[in-house]
């Protein structure tokens, strides 16, 4: 029977409310009364019935959690209320001291012990009891709209059951592990560069600009503050937090309200216990106090609240047989040693290798093969051997006298711990060398990635880099599993890296202790490839930000024989070796910028270019040379420096002013 306007709008109506109570259920409650099949069935109707009268589409259907159209940039979105961040504590000592602090400072306080979900902050504005705008954390003062990535988070509701004039709340987003499991697979199948912890990926979810490829991430949310309320009077935070999730938000899960240091101790020893069971990441315990009124008397210090602390958990440790030390040579002949150990399962992830850097590092920790030793994962990412626990082996381990791929003798300088590996011709450098070059901070050579580059390698169509501005497309469709198309992006690549920058050539060259900046210094001093060639190791020293190893290292580098042959075909190939530095003005001359943190729009390596554009200085450390620190979002120890040398603090957004 075919359905008039109005008949359709009382059924779209009656699904959408059916489909989104069955919907919280299911992701905010974990729990379902009707089956997958039942509720898909009656998505498809709704969706055939919006195809049919599209003017009566509701903003809270679930049909439009996909989210809108692409985005070409993120809106800026003040925050009205201040989304700020907690001091750290890392023992229990300090728990105890923060507790008897605020003691002293109201009668019979009360607290709220709540996990610390490891993920990105985002603020939810709701007006009249419809979700209207949804933005990143960004600086604490300004943040991104994000609002139709956010939308596709199906445990956020699109409206509420109370048409409050306002509320917003502040949660985290995060990725749960499985799914980034999922991700880094594909990824790797992919050939990209997979994301290192849930955490990032979920950054980088919410951060598309396209919405369509977040609702693909599965991310998820827990909501654990009201920043602001509009039509209901809160008086404690655990008040708020009961009545948030009656409204239908997924609020940060096991909150528990406690009145003493030994039950606050007792709630992060049970938390810290389920930690890795759960199926998201959570880095820490949050302790704040419960009564508002008592907040307001116990006030800000400077930076953080006086009435919360965030207790971060020390790194799992476990112990493992080390099975094998295997040797990685890299492009710049250094041997690396890695452990091989039985797997182990540290901060939600199975663990069974990790770097032993050198000789002297593998001779401090007793480290042999067969021994026991103890694994840890550096802010529960990076794996890391803290040392021998029980002894199998008969001694320590030590790094052989030729290199493993070609054989050379190992040699070792005075002023370093590394063993190299002096010849040029090593397949592994050779390999690694090549691989840089091509990098995206390099000569960007798109989709010439290590497989491509181990491929070319084998079937002998390459050698050096050089060689790779030889390479034609016919040779490349030769190959197994290369089709015409591929071949011919390929070679368009690696033709378009012939104009790059003269500064990323010489990155790209990968000359020891001299990264993206240091290449800049160098073409910004001497102008192009011959004059930096011609230098002298004192002239090189001369240039601000240079020392005498850095200049050292240059000049060895260009008096070496194969580097003086490399670049002789490079540019007979082609390549660009003049340097053009592009200064609008010199507004920032004798200014030095430090960067801290995830700037909302402008990567780091914009924002450093734009300060070199007006003459200014981008430096990686805070001294009282430092004229000012841009901040963003999650700024660290830099951030706290220069707050004790009083330097001034910019955001993105007073930087983008200071450029118009």
């Amino acid at each position: 029977m075919e359905m008039n306007e109005t008949s359709a709008k009382k059924k779209i109506d009656e699904l959408v409310e059916v489909l989104n109570y069955h919907a919280r259920l299911y992701y905010v409650e974990d729990r379902n009364e009707i089956s997958d099949y039942e509720y898909d069935m009656m998505q498809r109707e709704l969706k055939q019935l919006e195809e049919q009268f599209p003017q009566l589409i509701r903003k809270d259907s679930p049909t439009q959690r996909v989210g809108g159209a692409p985005v070409s940039i993120f809106e800026k979105v003040t925050h009205k209320v201040q989304m700020g961040s907690l001091q750290d504590v890392f023992s229990f000592e300090e728990v105890r001291s923060f507790v008897d602090t605020v003691r002293k400072g109201v009668d019979d306080p009360h607290f709220v012990v709540e996990p610390k979900i490891d993920g990105l902050s985002v603020s939810l504005e709701y007006h009249n009891g419809e979700f209207v705008i949804g933005s990143t954390r960004g600086d604490g003062f300004v943040g991104e709209d994000v609002t139709q990535n956010l939308k596709t988070i199906k445990s956020i509701p699109v409206s509420i059951s109370e048409k409050l004039p306002l509320i917003e709340v502040r949660g985290e987003t995060y990725m749960p592990r499985d799914v980034f499991l999922r991700l880094v697979k594909e990824q790797e199948e992919n050939d990209e560069q997979p994301f290192k912890n849930p955490r990032n990926a979920a950054a980088g979810s919410l951060r598309q600009k396209d919405p369509k490829i977040a609702a693909k991430r599965d991310l998820d949310i827990f909501v654990f503050n009201v920043q602001q309320i509009e039509g209901k009077t809160l008086t404690s935070h655990k008040q708020s937090l009961d009545y948030i999730k009656e409204l239908g938000f997924k609020t940060i899960p096991g909150y528990v309200r406690v009145a003493t240091a030994d039950e606050v101790i007792a709630q992060i020893e049970k938390i810290g216990q389920q930690r890795f069971d759960l199926p998201y990441d959570i880095d820490g315990v949050v302790i704040k106090v419960d009564d508002f009124s008592q907040r307001e008397v116990l006030g800000p210090t400077a930076k953080v609240p006086k009435w919360a602390v965030a207790y971060k958990f020390p790194p799992e440790e476990k112990n493992s047989k080390l099975l094998d030390i295997e040797l990685n040579v890299g492009r710049t002949g250094v041997v690396t040693p890695v452990a091989v150990f039985e797997p182990v399962f540290l901060a939600g992830t199975s663990v069974s290798r990790a770097t032993l850097h050198n000789q002297d590092f593998i001779n401090e920790k007793n480290i042999g093969i067969g021994d026991t030793i103890r694994v840890r994962k550096a802010g529960d990412i990076i794996p890391e051997v803290l040392g021998s626990v029980e002894k199998h082996s008969e001694g320590v381990f030590s790094l052989p006298d030729k290199c493993p791929v070609c054989g050379s003798q190992l040699v070792r300088s005075e002023e370093e711990a590394a063993i190299r590996c002096p010849n040029v011709d090593c397949p592994a450098q050779i390999f690694r060398s090549i691989v840089h070059f091509a990098s995206k901070g390099a000569m960007n050579i798109d989709g010439l990635g290590p497989q491509i580059v181990k491929i070319l390698l084998d079937n002998k169509l390459i050698s050096s880099v050089a060689d790779l501005y030889q390479l034609r497309i016919s040779d490349i469709t030769e190959l197994e599993n290369f089709k015409e198309k591929s071949a011919n992006n390929l070679i368009s690549a690696i033709e378009a890296s012939k104009s790059n920058s003269l500064d990323r050539l010489v990155f790209a060259l990968g000359i020891r202790n001299i990264g993206q900046a240091s290449a800049k210094l160098l073409c910004d001093k001497f102008g192009d490839l011959d004059n930096i060639m011609a230098a002298t190791a004192k002239q090189i020293a001369e240039i601000d930000g240079f020392g005498e190893v850095m200049a050292a290292s240059v000049y060895k580098a260009f008096h070496e024989e194969h580097m003086i042959t490399l670049i002789e075909r490079l540019k007979q190939s082609g390549l660009n070796t003049s340097y053009v530095k592009v200064q609008l003005d010199d507004r920032f001359a004798g200014k030095t910028f430090v960067l801290t943190g995830t700037l909302p729009t402008l990567k780091r390596d914009e924002a450093k270019a734009l300060i070199e554009k007006f003459g200014g200085k981008a430096s990686g450390s805070v001294s009282k040379k430092t004229s000012y620190v841009l901040a963003g979002e999650e700024a660290g120890s830099k951030l706290t420096k220069a707050q004790e040398l009083g330097i001034e603090i910019i955001t993105e957004e007073q930087f983008k002013e200071m450029i118009k």
